[in-house]
């Protein structure tokens, strides 16, 4: 039996919320939380259309799985990210608990380099559809500066 669902499969979802953000106007950023091979939340960035900066892929995302688990902590799940989340985002899910985050596309702007904030326990991969996810910022960012 092939297996369907892998870590590009979810990557790939999460490229999908990406691309609702970059027609929405939104910096294009998508993300997906998975508990179980199943995804139970997704997100993409919505900063512009609800006028809040912390309004990004991953604050939605947690919000989402959140409320869908009924608890504040998303042990044994994976979130699946395009673009590496920044220190806001990186705090948020350290407080998550999360078991794994696994993102696209480094941000070149506002690297982040400290991991030492996620949760100990947290594993991070890094790079997963990279090219991909870059591409569609590059092509974002391109489409604004006209």
């Amino acid at each position: 039996m092939i297996e369907i669902y892998t870590d590009a499969y979810f990557m790939k979802e999460a490229l999908k919320e990406a691309e609702t953000a970059f027609h929405k106007n939104e910096v294009p950023v998508g993300a997906v939380v998975v508990l179980n091979k199943t995804i139970i939340a997704r997100a993409h960035n919505l900063t512009e259309q609800l006028t809040d900066v912390t309004a990004h892929a991953e604050m939605q995302a947690i919000t989402a799985a959140s409320e869908y688990l009924g608890a504040k902590y998303l042990k044994k799940c994976t979130l699946y990210v395009t673009l590496e989340p920044c220190a806001m985002c990186a705090g948020a899910l350290a407080w998550t608990q999360i078991d794994r985050i696994v993102f696209g596309a480094y941000d070149d702007k506002k690297r982040f380099e400290d991991h030492t904030i996620y949760h100990p326990k947290t594993i991070l991969e890094r790079g997963l559809l990279e090219n991909e996810a870059a591409a569609l910022m590059r092509e974002f960012f391109a489409k604004k500066r006209g």
